[in-house]
């Protein structure tokens, strides 16, 4: 009933309605009175309104709508300005009541009057400003307009465009500075260098031996040490830093969609890792580190990310890839196990199960995939591994990672730093660092650790406010 009065509301105007209350008035009072000259009034009173409201379906307006987003991507909590511009490209002439749709989490939908008062060339513009607390891809519009015909008596509700997608970009936390002890960067611990061309800026020696080619002598060295020199040139070269992001639901089984126009797979857990990603991808690229950027499988982490502008990618530099990263981050979420082992997506046939909580060991994760990755890139800079609940053999699976990164360093974001001492031992003794976090825990703090405890295993729980750190070396 609500529905039906609802629609009866957006057919006909105030004066609509009140023609044809009058013309079903004029038909009884024609009736009871005999007058033909009544009959013939409210049969037009009752025409006009419908001859309208056929007009109204009829001619459709069309508008040209171009919507401007500045910045084009916007962090959380950070306001975007949305430029709109209308034009009318035929149909009626006169004015409407618009309106742009706007997602719950980006506030209020805003209202406004066609044509604006500044309008030029029968283009209006108009400016507003959102924003949402919460990442993701959100579809701003469409611009949703209300007709009324040269009489007003009926009206028409229409929606102008399809709207465009913004996209809402975790924003990342100022990390304090850490030693990153022994790994390469421009911190000035380590060099990072590589084979390259002979050049006269850039050049090693080293004694000669049997087959090296005379060509590759060098004089000047031979004649300073008094034995034959060779060229053995190298050219330092950007250090490179692994990001290991885990986004497994066996990680996080609380995981689950917690926004109906959204609806990603999501956890206050995993919230923070995608906080945390963001923080370390910025940390590390004001250090000058390019980014490599795997998922528990040795897979590109933004692989299945809807936000990834090159989801295959798994490598990254400076602020273009910076953006990249963040971009990524925007719409990733927990996804399972199961799909990804058998290639095929939840609900598909031979795999029933897909959309099942995942409660076991997943073979594939932090295995030879993963580790041959590593291993192709060894000792060209520090390994972070985001972590959320790992099974012990997991984590011994994930040990043998740690001798392939100039140091390496994984954070354990769990509800219950308790559950996790044993595989944080595991990993302590591969070489790991060691952090275990709740989501209370505030990221910098979790950083922070890392240096408090450098040979050691740290955990964090501020629900018990506490601290403890085993000083143990690997």
């Amino acid at each position: 009933m609500d529905l039906l009065r609802g629609r009866a509301r957006h057919l006909f105007t105030h004066r609509g309605w009140g023609l044809l209350g009058a013309g079903l008035a004029f038909i009884l009072l024609a009736a009871l009175m005999g007058r033909r000259d009544l009959l013939s009034l409210s049969v037009l009173l009752l025409l006009l309104p419908l001859i309208a409201l056929a007009g109204m379906r009829l001619i459709k307006p069309r508008f040209s709508v171009t919507r401007v987003f500045s910045p084009p991507s916007v962090e959380t909590d950070s306001p975007s300005t949305v430029r709109l511009s209308l034009a009318r490209a035929g149909g009626r002439a006169g004015t409407a009541t618009m309106a742009e749709h706007l997602p719950a989490q980006c506030g209020q939908s805003p209202a406004f009057r066609f044509p604006s008062r500044k309008a030029v060339d029968d283009t209006s513009r108009y400016e507003y400003t959102l924003h949402s607390a919460d990442r993701g891809q959100y579809r701003i519009g469409p611009v949703t307009a209300e007709f009324t015909d040269p009489f007003g008596l009926s009206l028409q509700r229409h929606a102008l465009d399809h709207g465009d997608t913004l996209t809402v970009t975790p924003a990342a936390l100022q990390l304090p500075p850490t030693g990153l002890a022994g790994a390469r960067g421009t911190d000035g611990i380590t060099a990072t260098n590589t084979r390259a061309n002979p050049s006269d800026d850039d050049v090693m020696t080293r004694e000669y031996r049997h087959g090296d080619p005379m060509r590759r002598v060098h004089w000047a060295a031979t004649a300073r040490h008094g034995g034959l020199m060779v060229r053995q040139e190298e050219s330092v070269t950007t250090p490179e830093a692994t990001i290991i992001m885990d986004q497994r639901h066996a990680a996080f089984p609380e995981a689950s969609p917690v926004a109906a126009e959204q609806g990603m797979m999501t956890s206050a857990a995993f919230e923070w890792l995608v906080v945390a990603a963001v923080s370390v991808s910025t940390h590390l690229v004001e250090l000058s580190y390019s980014l490599r950027c795997l998922d528990a499988f040795g897979e590109p982490a933004f692989l299945r990310s809807a936000s990834s502008p090159d989801p295959s990618t798994d490598e990254f530099s400076g602020a273009s890839g910076l953006q990249s990263v963040a971009e990524s981050l925007a719409a990733i979420e927990v996804t399972e196990p199961l799909a990804h082992r058998s290639g095929q997506t939840p609900g598909t046939p031979g795999n029933s199960r897909a959309t099942e909580p995942w409660q076991g060991v997943d073979p594939a994760a932090f295995g030879d995939t993963l580790l041959d990755k590593l291993s192709a890139h060894r000792m060209r800079g520090p390994i972070i591994a985001l972590l959320g609940s790992i099974s012990s053999p997991e984590a011994r699976s994930l040990a043998l990672g740690a001798g392939f990164g100039a140091n390496a360093f994984a954070i354990l974001v769990v509800n219950n730093t308790n559950a996790c001492v044993e595989q944080s031992e595991i990993l302590r003794r591969g070489g790991w660092r060691t952090v275990v976090v709740t989501p209370a825990v505030p990221l910098q703090e979790a950083w922070t650790m890392f240096d408090d405890a450098q040979d050691a295993s740290a955990v964090a729980d501020t629900g018990a406010n506490a601290r403890r750190a085993a000083s143990v070396a690997p």
